[in-house]
């Protein structure tokens, strides 16, 4: 699948209102595990492909700046509204940037995003992205996150089951996987196995990993 083809995807399920990975409150494997990035407050945190994620608002609310890319204007417009916010809108090229308080949110293709519009980041929180993309655009996203934030310690959660039982999204993404994307760049550490209750989507065995990325040193 291309990029145009994953957006239009998308960009049609937020249409329909198909968006049962939605969660009305913030992810536990988030609250459990983010002081292993040691991050101090006000430090600032990406998220990709974050939807309209209560992360966001929970990260915020422990003092850090908060920055998402999200495909659909949808999302993002009902992200704040639910919050009862009126974001400040900023047109940069092909993306729209939404910010009110400690959030700012890009609206459109991550692919459009640059590191001189993303600004440095501190930190990454990657709960729904790597493994919303099929394995030729998870490539392409892996090599695209680096170029955007350079290796910063992430806080990465993915799915392992048997891709066969279910085409995805959401995507199983192993250790190795992750391995030849990152592993240039981080070492590995995982924090939590926890096994999906009921299987993944009621139908297959699965299990939720929770994975500390810490940024590799130079080489001299």
């Amino acid at each position: 699948m291309d990029t145009v083809s994953n957006a239009v995807f998308w960009q049609e399920r937020w249409e329909r209102g198909e968006t049962g990975f939605h969660e009305p409150q913030a992810n536990p494997l988030l609250t459990r595990h983010i002081a292993a990035l040691g991050l101090p407050v006000g430090a600032r945190i990406f998220v990709p492909l974050c939807g309209m994620s209560k992360d966001m608002v929970w990260l915020a609310g422990q003092g850090y700046r908060v920055t998402g890319c999200e495909l659909s204007d949808i999302a993002v417009g009902r992200f704040f509204s639910d919050l009862g916010l009126t974001p400040d809108i900023v047109e940069t090229g092909t993306l729209r940037c939404f910010s009110s308080g400690m959030i700012r949110i890009f609206a459109g293709n991550i692919f459009d995003l640059t590191p001189d519009l993303l600004g440095a980041m501190d930190g990454i929180y990657d709960r729904a992205a790597l493994i919303a993309l099929p394995e030729d655009l998870r490539r392409a996203y892996a090599a695209h996150l680096l170029s955007l934030t350079g290796p910063v310690p992430e806080l990465l959660v993915t799915l392992d089951y048997d891709q066969s039982c279910l085409k995805g999204p959401p995507f199983s993404v192993g250790e190795a996987f992750l391995r030849q994307c990152y592993g240039q760049a981080y070492a590995f550490t995982l924090l939590e196995n926890r096994a999906v209750e009921g299987g993944l989507k009621g139908r297959c065995p699965a299990s939720e990993n929770v994975w500390r990325l810490s940024p590799l040193p130079p080489s001299s």
